[in-house]
This record gives C-alpha cells, structure tokens and sequence, in this order.
C-alpha cells in the first residue's frame, strides 16, 4: 500500500507537501521493510530464534523498529475507516504551511491574534464597534482560521446535518445541491458566490450545475488558496476567486443569472447593506438564494447561558452581532427582494440522522475530532500545541488561534442544543423584473 502511493506521487511528480510526508513514507518504509529483511534472514541462518531468552544488539534494534513501524502502519491503516482522509498526512500539511504563513504573508500571528481578541473585548469595544471594523475583524479571523478550517473540516466552510447512512461529506455536498437548486440556473449562466473560502461550495456547485461561478472573499489568502486548488483540479476555466468586499461588489449591475451564500453574509456590519449590493449584481427575475447564521426565537437576551452562547459564537466566528429571521426578511424586503421560501432547515425532521451540530460535542472516541472537545482533549490539545510552539514547530499565538476556534465550537453546539443559533436559515428570494 505505501510503495503503491509513494509511486502515484512519484509518477504524477507532484510537490507532496515540500517533500515532506513522501520521505516520512520513504523513510518509515524503507527502515520497516529493512528491518523485516534482516530478521527474516537472521532467522534463515539460525542466528536468530523468536524463543531466545537473549538477542544481539542489531536484533533488539531490528524487533523494536519493525514491531514500532508495524504498528504506525496499522495505526494509519484503522484511521482509514474512521476518516475519510489520512489524518496524519493532513496534520502534517496544516503544520507545515501553517508554520511558513508569518513569512509568506508577512503577518505575526501572536500578534493578530492578540488584535483580533481585543475587538472582541466588551471592556474595549462595543458591537457598533466592531461592526465599523469589520473589514479588518474578518480579515483577521480567516487569515488566522483558514489553515485550521481546511485541516479540521475540509474545504467547504458550512454546516450540514447528516441522513441516516450518509457521510460527512456526502451531507456537505448535498447540503450544497439543495441551495444551488433553489437557484435554478443553467450550465454556462454566470453564477456568485458571495463570502466563497477556498471555493469548496462552488467547485461542488460547478459541478452539480455547469454553470461559471466566480466567488468574492475579503482575504487574500483564501483567494491564493481557492483559485490554486481550482488549478489543481483544472476548473480554473469555470470557477475563480475575487478579492473584494461584499459590502462594495466590484462588478455591474444586472451582471450574474444567479447569487448565493453560504453561512457569509453574517460577517456584515449591515444585512440591508450586503443585500443591496447582491440587488445590484443579480439580473431581474434571477434568484438570491441563501443560509444564514441566526439567533431564533428561542435566545432569551436575560438568559445568561444564552448570551454566554451568543457571545462565544459571535467572538469565535469573526461576527460583530447576530441578528435574528426577522431581521433578515425585513432587510430583505426592504432591499425590494420578493421572498420566496424562508426556514429553519436545522428544523427538518431527520429521524435515524445526525444533527449539524454532533461534530462539535464531546466524544471519547480518540478516532474522532470530537475527541478535542472532552476534557482531556482540551488539556492534550492546549499542551501539544505549546509544546509545539516551545520548540518552534508551530508560530507564537497557534494555541491562541485553537482556543478561538474551540470556543466558538462549543458556543455552537450548545446554540443547537438549545435551539437559540441556528447556521441554516434558508432563504430563497427573487430580485423582481421590473427592478
């Protein structure tokens, strides 16, 4: 199974990671087959017996390597029918690009990271505060959180509830089909997706639709990383990248057959604003469809676990403040958008499936993410990452950036709980033809 891979990666000459994880498994192979070999032949000769009460020191050297990389193998082997990717070559590449992130985009992540908290401090700033700062705020957060979203979550940065039977991914992607369904749009029809990532969704929906997606994000590292993956995949000639704010769109008016977002558009300081700008872009009788992150009705603002939820999410997540459906519908009427559906999909009936929050509870299965969540994951995880920083494996401000991350987990999944968040507020509405 090893040399097979390592002859794929060999034959398609592709940069593995710096070259990092191919001579980890060149290596580990090489000594693990090495060392069988050797015992193998020892034993031919009658040099070596199973049963001896002593071996020489080469033999003692030769079974701990072979019986130590027998199990790394079988470790990576049993990881395979718990994750739908190696773990371990994924962890490697979040590290290794993580750690370079400081001298390629010349930004200190201890210090953003401090930045970042001290909007988010009340004692600081105020939520109209933070809404005046958004742009740097949401910078800030994805150029911090990117490389750990990809390596815990994968490339589509959203929510999905899971049907009985179906995996993470395939929720994902589903989770996608739906809303371009609601778009209705037609192989070559231009398509935008508003607050795109590293263009998980729209490489998905490119392919679900046939339609040309360009997508907007504010942060030039998730543009690089997007429009790199595309190339990597030859999509390069249907979907691309922009950088720009969606609050200003860079692009004529009555320009896309087709507009939508996923969990972006709570980053606004503003619904109306962002709405209208979508107004603007979208041709008239095309459709705007959307999920959005809510509080519901269900938040009780004199509830202190639920402020304490609000909070955490909205400080983990890059957001200035939560709003509820209400609001959204009503800054979407007044845009002049007529509405069409609008629900509260992490409301559907899902008997025998997974809620979308599961992923982010507790779970003492070591297999799993979850695992981070309990709390001797936190406590390994906080020590792993400040050894990891101890010994410059990991830039200053790593486990800070985790912390984050965690407690905005935390805030969601106990917002699902309660039934005071939502991440799912479908929204389909329709820019009228007169307009």
């Amino acid at each position: 199974f090893e040399l097979k891979k390592i002859f794929y990666i060999l034959k398609r000459r592709k940069n593995y990671i710096a070259g990092g994880m191919i001579t980890f498994d060149i290596c580990t192979f090489g000594a693990w087959s090495s060392s069988l070999v050797y015992l193998f032949f020892q034993y031919r000769s009658g040099k070596f017996d199973f049963e001896a009460e002593s071996f020489s020191a080469h033999q003692k050297y030769a079974v701990i390597l072979a019986s130590t990389l027998t199990l790394v193998f079988g470790l990576r082997f049993l990881t395979r029918f718990f994750y739908e990717s190696d773990p371990i070559e994924k962890t490697w590449k979040f590290f290794t690009t993580f750690f370079t992130q400081e001298s390629r985009r010349k930004i200190n992540v201890d210090q953003w990271i401090e930045n970042y908290n001290d909007l988010h401090d009340d004692s600081k700033n105020t939520a109209s505060k933070r809404e005046f700062n958004y742009k740097t705020m949401v910078n800030a957060y994805y150029e911090l959180a990117t490389q750990f979203y990809e390596w815990g979550w994968g490339s589509s940065f959203h929510f999905a509830y899971r049907l009985p039977c179906e995996s993470f991914s395939e929720s994902i992607r589903r989770h996608e089909y739906y809303l371009a369904g609601r778009l209705g749009v037609n192989p070559n029809e231009k398509v935008l997706d508003v607050g795109c990532g590293i263009g998980g969704p729209y490489r998905n929906i490119a392919r679900f639709t046939g339609a040309n997606i360009t997508g907007i994000t504010i942060n030039q590292y998730q543009v690089q990383r997007a429009n790199e993956l595309n190339a990597k995949i030859g999509m390069s000639d249907q979907v691309h990248s922009d950088e720009g704010d969606f609050m200003n769109l860079p692009y004529e008016a009555d320009s896309f057959d087709g507009i939508y977002a996923i969990e972006a558009t709570c980053h606004a300081p503003s619904r109306k604003g962002v709405y209208s700008q979508v107004f603007r872009a979208l041709k008239p009788g095309k459709i705007f469809a959307c999920y959005e992150w809510c509080i519901t009705d269900l938040y009780d603002s004199s509830n202190p676990f639920h402020v304490k939820i609000k909070k955490q999410i909205e400080e983990g997540d890059g957001l200035p403040d939560m709003c509820k459906p209400s609001s959204v519908l009503e800054a979407l009427k007044e845009t002049g958008f007529e509405i069409i559906e609008a629900r509260d999909m992490a409301l559907d009936a899902n008997p025998g499936g997974i809620t979308w929050y599961q992923p982010l509870t507790p779970s003492y299965n070591i297999f799993s993410q979850r695992f981070q969540f309990t709390t001797i994951g936190m406590v390994i995880t906080r020590l792993a990452l400040r050894v990891l920083e101890f010994i410059k494996l990991a830039p200053d401000g790593t486990n800070k950036v985790q912390g984050m991350l965690q407690q905005a987990a935390i805030g969601c999944a106990n917002g699902g709980k309660t039934g005071t968040f939502t991440p799912m507020y479908l929204v389909v509405a329709r820019k009228p033809m007169d307009k």
